[in-house]
């Protein structure tokens, strides 16, 4: 009542407001969307981002390929790199004299002659460290410089003549002479087998840088010794001019060999 009275003073004198709160008609809005407020269309799209993201997943097949190239290429350019500084430096050592091996040495000979490194001056040698009761690395060794002087007898009989093998025992307490001349029927006749006390044998092996190493006797008394398997390489004045190891092959040691005494 009260706002009615109200409402005629105020459209009398044209100051009517109404104030009271405007509803939605539902009667009047049939037919047509209900209109959405900004906070509810920003929710709905997150919301429909968040179901492709979920169907797509966050990694795709194509992506992971991409990756496993682009890994792979950086893998192989690191590896090319490095070798790449690796023979660089390699290629700038520079080295200068010759290495410390070898020196003055006497033992004894089959015949029990004394032999020093001024023996066999003027001639190049090759000097193989081993024992006569080794099983099967030192006859292998052996037979291989049979082959070296065989091939050279062959194809540079000259450069044969020039050349000495010898073998000095790392067992001087079982390699008697004796036990040296039944064991050197067995191998090339230029061979020129040596031994001698257990302290000239080790001072040698010592100057070759020679590694020596008696293994466990067994009941019986009887053992191994571990050596350095190193086939040394002198020229005339006894200085040493290569050495060749077990992996190398007797063609491979000849040629290095021809090279050596030819310059060539």
């Amino acid at each position: 009542m009260y706002r009615q009275t109200l409402r005629r003073l105020q459209v009398r004198k044209g100051e009517w407001k109404d104030t009271a709160p405007k509803y939605f008609d539902e009667r009047g809005a049939q037919g047509r969307p209900i209109p959405k407020s900004r906070s509810q269309i920003a929710k709905e799209a997150a919301h429909a981002y968040i179901g492709r993201s979920s169907k797509r997943g966050p990694v795709s097949w194509p992506l992971l390929g991409l990756a496993a190239v682009a890994a792979a290429t950086g893998v192989s350019y690191y590896t090319i790199e490095r070798e790449r500084r690796l023979e660089k430096a390699m290629g700038t050592v520079v080295s200068t004299g010759r290495p410390a091996i070898g020196g003055t040495w006497s033992l004894v000979d089959m015949k029990g002659r004394l032999v020093t490194e001024k023996t066999f001056q003027g001639k190049y040698t090759l000097l193989y460290f081993g024992f006569a009761r080794c099983p099967d690395i030192c006859p292998s060794e052996m037979v291989k410089v049979a082959a070296i002087m065989d091939q050279l007898k062959v194809e540079h009989p000259k450069l044969a003549e020039n050349i000495q093998p010898i073998f000095v025992t790392v067992d001087p307490a079982r390699d008697s002479i004796e036990a040296l001349q039944d064991y050197a029927k067995d191998f090339h006749p230029d061979y020129i087998f040596l031994t001698g006390t257990p302290e000239q044998v080790q001072k040698m092996a010592k100057k070759y840088r020679v590694y020596v190493s008696k293994a466990d006797e067994t009941d019986d008394g009887d053992y191994l010794v571990d050596h350095s398997i190193v086939l040394y390489f002198h020229d005339g004045e006894g200085e040493m001019v290569d050495f060749f190891t077990q992996s190398m092959k007797p063609s491979d040691i000849t040629q290095k060999i021809h090279k050596a005494m030819t310059f060539v």
